[in-house]
């Protein structure tokens, strides 16, 4: 039983959004802030006022130096840590609504690891495809992670017809490992930049810039779109599909929506950031403890969270060893493995309902 502190906080949805999206926003600006040349909230909050309005010379008196970190190096940065944060986080939220499991995120089922290979593909084999053009990398990885998690769902229920959890993220960790091998064989088919390919699978928002922010956001407003309308029938389905089915929920239809709007996130985000694992794991199940499980409240949190997540793990992963730069999955997964293995224990335990 929660504690009562927490049943107080979880009905609140008004405090939630509000302390979810002002420590969001301060997150942004301490990402932004904090690097080798440390800038003040003033400075940083009178850079972003003038790009909105430059009509009121918010920046007389400013370093050039100062505005130029800002705009070209740091907010986008933070700005595309929370766009990939958020569409793991949501990714991860309705993977476990969908699948009635909190062990089940990108990561777990196996669909990062496809939208790697498709990656990995695009970018050392030299793909690009006529109709997608620019956008042959996310393209690539999104339909590389769609195809990934309808062969795991479909091989789960080839072996288990009751799709039992254990199954489903058995399935997931052997999809994971044969597509881990496929990206390992093309690696080593190129031979060269190996360094600088087994970072980019570490996962990192390093030094993208303000192409790659543009190359997310599109993806990442139609996956939120397809998701955030999700909510009451993820309700409904946590009864079983029978039940939802009495209330009035195509069944099918929103299977389809969830499955292709999370690929959609998770394959935009593996493209433009490579593979971060967990983010999906540890967001949704702390909101879910936070904020209760309703989903048409727990998506738009688990994005709030999600972002502010990934900028303070990033803002970790450069600061703790600097000069140099810890790639940003391991620090998720530092968290996010340990969580793992809690939650595994508790429901192996006490079958802990979530």
């Amino acid at each position: 039983m929660e504690k009562l502190s927490i049943q107080k906080f979880s009905v609140n949805k008004s405090f939630q959004y509000s302390a979810s999206l002002l420590v969001l926003v301060f997150c942004m600006f301490l990402g932004t802030s904090i690097g080798s040349v440390s800038i003040s909230f003033e400075v940083i909050a009178r850079i972003i006022g003038e790009q909105l309005l430059p009509f009121l010379h918010m920046t007389e008196g400013i370093d050039d130096m100062q505005k130029a970190i800002i705009l070209n190096i740091r907010l986008p940065r933070v700005i595309l840590a929370a766009l990939v944060g958020g569409a793991l986080a949501l990714a991860g939220a309705v993977f476990q609504g969908l699948l009635k499991n909190p062990l089940a995120d990108p990561y777990t089922l196996g669909v990062s690891s496809g939208a790697s290979v498709g990656a990995v593909a695009v970018l050392f084999l030299g793909i690009t495809l006529p109709f997608a053009g620019g956008f042959t990398l996310p393209a690539v990885s999104i339909l590389a992670a769609i195809a990934t998690i309808v062969l795991v769902v479909s091989f789960t229920r080839l072996v288990d017809r009751s799709m039992s959890m254990t199954t489903i993220i058995l399935t997931g960790i052997i999809f994971s490992s044969f597509l881990g091998s496929l990206i390992s064989l093309m690696i080593s088919l190129t031979g060269e930049e190996l360094r600088q390919i087994v970072n980019w699978l570490l996962g990192s928002v390093g030094m993208r810039g303000w192409d790659y922010v543009y190359l997310m956001l599109p993806f990442f407003v139609v996956g939120v779109l397809l998701l955030m309308v999700t909510g009451q029938e993820l309700n409904a389905m946590t009864f079983g599909e029978e039940r939802a089915k009495q209330l009035g929920v195509n069944v099918e239809r929103q299977k389809y929506m969830v499955l292709i709007g999370a690929s959609i996130l998770t394959g935009a985000a593996v493209a433009v950031s490579g593979t971060i694992g967990f983010v999906g794991l540890v967001i949704p199940h702390i909101c879910r403890k936070l904020f209760g499980s309703d989903h048409r409240h727990l998506i738009p949190l688990c994005i709030l969270n999600g972002s502010t997540f990934l900028i303070l793990a990033d803002l970790f992963a450069r600061t703790i060893i600097s000069p140099s730069e810890m790639p940003i999955g391991v620090v998720t997964a530092l968290i996010g493995a340990p969580m793992f293995a809690f939650i595994l224990v508790r429901r192996r335990r006490g079958g802990q309902s979530e």
